[in-house]
């Protein structure tokens, strides 16, 4: 569910993150683990959201930043392919 993400086009810009319809539903999971909120809980994954934007914009924008690079990709065949920091680990 991604029906708060037309609120956040500038927050996902900041984070230098572009919404695709092929990694929409990956954002929309990262959000709700960062959040700590259940998935396909739109209205409380909104609230929330609204919330930490609220409180501490740039440090919203900083962990989601950072989860999103540190996130393991599907490649063009739809199959995952590990994160960054697993492949510097590996």
């Amino acid at each position: 569910m991604t029906c708060y993400f037309r609120h956040l086009q500038r927050i996902f810009k900041k984070a230098g993150i572009e919404v695709t319809s092929e990694n929409r539903e990956d954002v929309d999971r990262l959000i709700h683990s960062i959040i700590g909120v259940e998935y396909k809980n739109c209205p409380a994954a909104w609230r929330e959201v609204k919330n930490r934007i609220a409180e501490d914009e740039e440090g919203f924008v900083s962990k989601l930043k950072e989860a999103w690079n540190n996130a393991p990709r599907r490649n063009e065949k739809g199959n995952w392919e590990t994160s960054p920091r697993e492949r510097l680990l590996q």
